[in-house]
């Protein structure tokens, strides 16, 4: 099994290569809720990999991969059926959108946090993606630059665990 080490102070380890990433704008919490901002501490499974298809070639990895449409979404409200998935948009519930016009989600890696089963407000949509340009922080997820990303990605598989410290 192989480890992402990630730490609070915005640097993340995989197999003896260090990066400099993006937290939540919160920083790291054991307590997690959802809107907080904050990146949840914890080792967590990595899920699968969604990508832009009309930006980017499909990424190189042994993980899950789907190309993204424009109609993929996530549920972000808590008080629905299908919290913490994904969707397909538009739909009913508070929901984010997938298909961004911004470059931060050409390519997202789904973190198995609160997914089996989800607990509602425990928080969800936590991603590792692309980081905006001056590496400012997310919502809550894990983002690294593009190259970097890639390159993590490449020698990811099933077995791969994201381990994040405060």
């Amino acid at each position: 099994m192989s480890q992402i080490e990630v730490s609070g102070g915005g640097v993340l380890t995989f197999r003896g290569v260090t990066y400099t990433c993006a937290l939540g704008r919160s920083g790291v919490t054991t307590d997690k809720h959802e809107g907080d901002g904050a990146t949840p501490a914890g080792e967590f499974p990595l899920r699968q990999v969604l990508y832009r298809p009309d930006r980017l070639d499909k990424p190189r990895t042994a993980l899950p991969v789907r190309s993204l449409r424009e109609e993929d979404g996530w549920c972000d409200d808590p008080m629905d059926e299908r919290y913490n998935q994904h969707v397909t948009l538009p739909y009913s519930a508070k929901s984010e959108e997938l298909w961004r016009e911004d470059c931060l989600y050409d390519i997202i890696t789904v973190i198995g946090f609160n997914d089996l089963p989800p607990i509602p407000g425990r928080g969800s949509a936590i991603f590792l993606h692309v980081a905006a340009e001056n590496l400012g922080p997310t919502q809550g997820c894990v983002a690294l630059a593009i190259d970097d990303l890639l390159e993590v990605l490449h020698d990811c598989t099933s077995d791969t665990r994201i381990n994040i410290r405060g």
